[in-house]
């Protein structure tokens, strides 16, 4: 069974190693990035209606300060975020299985308007609608040192999982061009595709900019390889 590296920053490669070893493939985690804490202005709570994190790095790295809108009707986007919401005490939070923009109409379908969105200093785009969101960053992504082990790990046959464009840099930029050859890439769409270079043994991305789907790849390449 080939190697999975995956090299998403924590909680997420996490889940992605337990998803994968339920498919019955052999993951790796090597993080490239890791969540760094900003100070951030806390405004007042009676500026907004709701509040929305779209990442369960916000709810950790927020801090004491976050508790302040605990009585704000809460959404967050994927269940990893609302359970890191739960952890820093909230019973009552809205959790959307999609993307910002899906949960952002949820928003304004209940009724709210002015929107406190705790995030990182990256986030993807969201169609906001009738939504006034303001939008503070309490964390970044900070790169991690060029670390030996990932290319120790990087065994012939290794299918190495990127999921976002910073990502498939610091790949580039940390794997040589005499080691790839015998590497394969799974990116999560084609703009990360393209970050990470070419001179890989193969290279693709599904179809839908999904997890699961990346996974299935991956699976699909393992079986390929025993046959």
């Amino acid at each position: 069974m080939s190697r999975i590296l995956i090299l998403r920053p924590q909680p997420g490669a996490d889940r992605t190693a337990e998803r994968a070893r339920q498919l019955g493939l052999s993951p790796v985690v090597h993080p490239l990035f890791a969540p760094e804490t900003l100070d951030w202005p806390a405004p007042p709570a009676q500026d907004f209606d709701a509040l929305l994190l779209t990442s369960a790095n916000g709810a950790r790295c927020a801090g004491p300060a976050l508790k302040a809108y605990h009585a704000l009707p809460t959404y967050a986007v994927g269940q990893a975020t609302a359970d890191a919401l739960h952890a820093a005490g909230w019973d009552d939070v809205a959790a959307g299985d999609k993307d910002g923009s899906a949960i952002a109409a949820r928003i304004a379908r209940d009724g709210h308007r002015r929107v406190l969105h705790i995030a990182g200093t990256t986030v993807a785009p969201i169609e906001a609608g009738p939504l006034a969101i303001t939008r503070i960053a309490v964390y970044h992504m900070a790169a991690l040192p060029s670390d030996p082990a990932l290319i120790a790990a990087a065994t012939p046959g290794a299918i190495l999982l990127v999921h976002s464009p910073r990502a498939g840099e610091q790949l580039a930029a940390q794997m040589p061009q005499s080691r790839r050859g015998a590497l394969h890439l799974i990116a999560i769409s084609a703009n990360v595709l393209a970050a990470c270079g070419d001179g890989w043994a193969s290279a693709a991305c599904p179809p839908r900019p999904d997890d699961d789907e990346m996974l299935a790849l991956a699976r699909a390449l393992c079986e390929g390889q025993q046959q």
